[in-house]
C-alpha cells in the first residue's frame, strides 16, 4: 500500500435522531444454551474488518454452536453508545471520540479493546476554490461531518496548530455540520468553503471535481490517527472472555487478510455495502479511499489522549479517563 492507510449537552437529543438506524443486522442465529454476542458497527470502510467478517460469516463459523452472533449496524455514534449502554450491544466498531465518551459517561465501562482503521480524511475545496492554505480559512466557513466527531476534532486541532479558532471559541471560522451527502452541493451553492470529510466520501468528491487542500497526512498525526476502534463493555467482557477472545482473533485475522489481499479484499467488503445498503461503491472510489485509510488492530495512544484532551478542553467530557480505565489491555 503506498499510502498508510463533542458532543455537548445535546447528547440525548442527537441519540434520539440517531436511532433511525438500521438495527436489522442480520438474524440472530440461536443456540441451545441461549449465549450470545451483539455487535455494532457502522456501514462505512472505515469498519472494514466488520464488514469483512460479516460478509464471510467468520464469527459464526469460529463460535459454532456455541454462541450466537448478532449485528446491529448503525448511522452513528451516539446511538451505538446508547446501545452499549443499554447492554443491547457487546462489542462495538466505533469512533475514537464516541469512544472516549461512552468511557467517561459509564465510569469506565466501555473499553477500547482494539485499533481498526487510521487516517482516512481529507480537506476539500470547491472546484473552482482559490483556497490553497489553511490560513486562507481565516473568516471562512467549513463543514465536518458531526459536531464532536473525529474530522470536527481534528479540524479544531488544526486551527489551533495554525492560530485560528471557530468563531465558538472567539475566532473567526464557522464551522458547521453537514451530511456527507450534502458537501458537494453547499460548496457548489458557497454555504460553506471546505469540508473536512472522511473516506469513501473523500474519494468520491475528488472524483466528482473537489480539490485537495489537505491529503490525509496533513490532517493530524501525519495520518497516524485513529479513526475507528472497538470497544466492549467491561462486564461482558468479564463474563465472557473466552467470547472476547475468539472475537480478537476473528478481529486480527481479517486485518492481516485485508492487508494481505487487499484488492480481493475490497471486493468483499464492497458486496458487503451493496447487500446491507443497496449501494455499493465504483472500483475507483474504494480503491482510492483506500490509499488513505490504514487497516490496522494497532490503536495509536497518542491520537486518543489527544482526542481526550480536545474533548475536555471544549467541553464535550468533563474528565479525560484513566489509560487502565479506558484501555482494556492496561
Amino acid at each position: 500500500m503506498s499510502k498508510m492507510n463533542f458532543w455537548k449537552k445535546g447528547i440525548a437529543a442527537v441519540a434520539v435522531l440517531a436511532l433511525t438506524v438500521s438495527l436489522t443486522g442480520c438474524g440472530t442465529r440461536k443456540n441451545e444454551d441461549g449465549s450470545q454476542v451483539h455487535i455494532g458497527y457502522f456501514n462505512n470502510v472505515t469498519h472494514a474488518q466488520a464488514l469483512y467478517l460479516k460478509a464471510n460469516g467468520t464469527l459464526e463459523e469460529s463460535f459454532g454452536k456455541d454462541v450466537a452472533v448478532k449485528w446491529s449496524a448503525f448511522n452513528a455514534g451516539p446511538a451505538e453508545v446508547e446501545a452499549l449502554f443499554a447492554g443491547d450491544i457487546d462489542i462495538g466498531y466505533i469512533g475514537p471520540v464516541p469512544a472516549i465518551t461512552a468511557n467517561v459517561k459509564s465510569k469506565g465501562d466501555v473499553q477500547i479493546l482494539s485499533g481498526v482503521t487510521k487516517g482516512g480524511a481529507i480537506l476539500i475545496t470547491g472546484k473552482d476554490s482559490t483556497i490553497s492554505d489553511i490560513t486562507q480559512l481565516s473568516g471562512k466557513k467549513v463543514s465536518i461531518p458531526q459536531i464532536g466527531n473525529t474530522q470536527h476534532l481534528c479540524l479544531l486541532q488544526l486551527l489551533n496548530e495554525n492560530g485560528m479558532k471557530p468563531t465558538t471559541d472567539g475566532g473567526d471560522v464557522t464551522v458547521s455540520a453537514v451530511e456527507n451527502a450534502d458537501v458537494s452541493n453547499v460548496i457548489d451553492r458557497g454555504d460553506v468553503d471546505a469540508a473536512l470529510v472522511p473516506e469513501p466520501w473523500g474519494a468520491r468528491l475528488l472524483e466528482e471535481g473537489s480539490k485537495m487542500m489537505l491529503d490525509y497526512d496533513k490532517i493530524y498525526l501525519e495520518g497516524n490517527y485513529d479513526v475507528a476502534v472497538v470497544v466492549v463493555r467491561k462486564e461482558f467482557r468479564d463474563e465472557h472472555p473466552e467470547i472476547v477472545e475468539k472475537f480478537l482473533k476473528a478481529h486480527e485475522d481479517a486485518t492481516k487478510s485485508i492487508n494481505d489481499d487487499q484488492e480481493n479484499a475490497l471486493q468483499v467488503i464492497n458486496k458487503e455495502l451493496d447487500e446491507a445498503t443497496g449501494k455499493s461503491l465504483s472500483d475507483s472510489i474504494i480503491k482510492d479511499a483506500f490509499t488513505r485509510i490504514a487497516v490496522s488492530t494497532e490503536y495509536n495512544k497518542e491520537s486518543i489522549d489527544g482526542f481526550a484532551k480536545i474533548s475536555k478542553e471544549q467541553k464535550f467530557i468533563d474528565e479525560i479517563p484513566e489509560a487502565d480505565s479506558l484501555f482494556a489491555d492496561k
